[in-house]
């Protein structure tokens, strides 16, 4: 498997640190709302590149933090009237519940800063011990020169962001060696959460949280950090800063950066009106076409979000599960059980459908040509496995579009909830309707049930329904 390297610029063979395992670090995302599609773009991608590295036999240890101390934590605190801690977890457990929509498995880990407060004391007193770091009246700033190698992630030279600094201002500036060095503890204000340090009251700033929660729960050295590219610069080059001048390792082997997401190509704004949160996209379309609408460009190219690029995905999404449903219909039908020597030949050109689907996720895990594989798959099965398919060919075409679709997080064949009595009755006195040819009570009954979220399928198996 190829990656793109942020780092280097280049597509690299993937070479884990331990045979057989990989370290994978995510950024999270800072819970002060409801996520927006923004933030579900990263989630769905990595979480695609985690599964497929699992299919390939790698066992992932996958860490995605939450920051849950925050300026605009503490903003929306304020303004409820409530503390930081209530906003930071109820707006976890609703991250939680918009990630299971769109089925994004959890973490290995999902670490919350205010848990690692200590682990961040004992980096930052490292690093002033190492000569990296000082204190200046409470606060700790991060000598930004005396790492050698900054700006190797972002290709940003040091001479030439001195002379734009004021883009990296914070308070206390006057008080800084140099302009450049950044915040690595602050000291309280009024009304602000905050833990006791050597050097003030106070709370970590956000650069030295993930290298501390990466460096606990993986090691000192992993081999994918992941995010956005918003956070190439300044949060990974502060990450590599710091951990690396702690350690005296390599940081991250590769690293990896989704492009970002623009509405109806301009960039996603609350001042423009085209801010959206998943919780808003629910409300309009199952989540699934939420996942494929991600997952159908390249993760490193800009992707613009549509009304008719999401219709699009929603059809696709349709084509994938009706193919799925007949070919479940099929197996469970079917007259033979055993593979008969003329499907010997259609069920191998099936399975070549996996080599292809690998080739392309193996080139920097190319989700949408992966993606075309899958309906290639679709159109091959609905072409080539019949009414007149053996119990093997059908199930076994099955298996490998359901697992070709699991990598990607889709779900070919969702459960479906069992009806209550009186949809049953409904769905009996139709079709007692259609028999005795009152047509017009028929199609009473099917907008009845249409109205109730329930449609109806006429198929030569019988009716089939689906809650919308």
């Amino acid at each position: 498997m190829k990656i793109f390297n942020t780092l280097t610029m280049h597509k690299e063979e993937f070479v884990p640190i331990e045979p057989g395992k990989v370290r994978m670090y995510v950024c999270g995302p800072t819970v002060y709302n409801l996520i927006h599609i923004g933030n579900a773009r990263p989630m769905i991608v990595f979480d695609t590149v985690r599964r497929y590295l699992e299919h390939k036999g790698y066992e992932v240890n996958y860490v995605s933090n939450f920051t849950d101390v925050d300026d605009k934590i503490i903003k929306a605190a304020i303004e409820e009237g409530v503390s930081a801690d209530v906003i930071s977890q109820r707006y976890i457990a609703e991250c939680k519940k918009d990630m299971e929509g769109m089925n994004v498995r959890p973490a290995t880990t999902h670490p919350l800063a205010t848990q690692e407060i200590g682990g961040m004391i004992d980096m930052i007193s490292d690093l002033i011990e190492k000569g990296h770091a000082y204190e200046k009246n409470g606060t700790v700033y991060f000598r930004t020169r005396s790492f050698p190698g900054y700006g190797k992630l972002s290709g940003k030279n040091l001479d030439d962001l001195r002379s734009g600094f004021r883009d990296l201002k914070v308070s206390g500036e006057d008080e800084k060696e140099d302009p450049l060095d950044f915040v690595l503890w602050k000291p309280k204000k009024e009304g602000e959460p905050s833990w006791p340090s050597p050097w003030s009251d106070g709370r970590p700033g956000w650069h030295i949280e993930c290298s501390v929660m990466s460096k606990k729960y993986l090691g000192e050295s992993i081999d994918i950090h992941a995010g956005g590219e918003d956070l190439v610069f300044p949060h990974h080059e502060n990450e590599i800063a710091q951990s690396e001048s702690c350690s005296g390792h390599i940081f991250a082997n590769y690293w990896m950066h989704n492009a970002f997401l623009n509405i109806d190509n301009r960039k996603m704004s609350k001042s423009l009106g085209n801010f959206f949160t998943v919780r808003d996209i629910s409300e309009k379309y199952d989540l699934q076409v939420l996942r494929i609408f991600m997952l159908s460009a390249h993760y490193r190219s800009p992707l613009n979000f549509s009304a008719d690029l999401m219709e699009a995905a929603g059809n696709s999404l349709e084509r994938i599960r009706r193919a799925a449903d007949r070919l479940s219909d099929l197996a469970a039908s079917a007259a033979v059980t055993d593979l008969q020597p003329a499907e010997n030949e259609i069920l191998a050109e099936v399975k070549a459908h996996v080599d292809r689907f690998d080739e392309k996720m193996d080139d920097d895990a190319n989700t949408a040509d992966a993606l075309s594989v899958i309906f290639d798959l679709v159109r091959y099965a609905n072409t080539n496995v019949t009414e007149t398919a053996s119990k093997a060919l059908a199930q076994g075409t099955l298996d490998v579009l359901t697992m070709l679709c699991d990598i990607l997080g889709i779900i070919a064949l969702p459960e479906k909830e069992i009806p209550d009595a009186g949809i049953e009755a409904l769905i009996e006195e139709r079709q007692a309707a259609r028999k005795a040819r009152n047509f017009a009570r028929a199609d009473e009954i099917r907008d009845q049930l249409k109205a109730m979220g329930i449609e109806l399928m006429d198929t030569k198996q019988g009716v089939k329904w689906s809650r919308k």
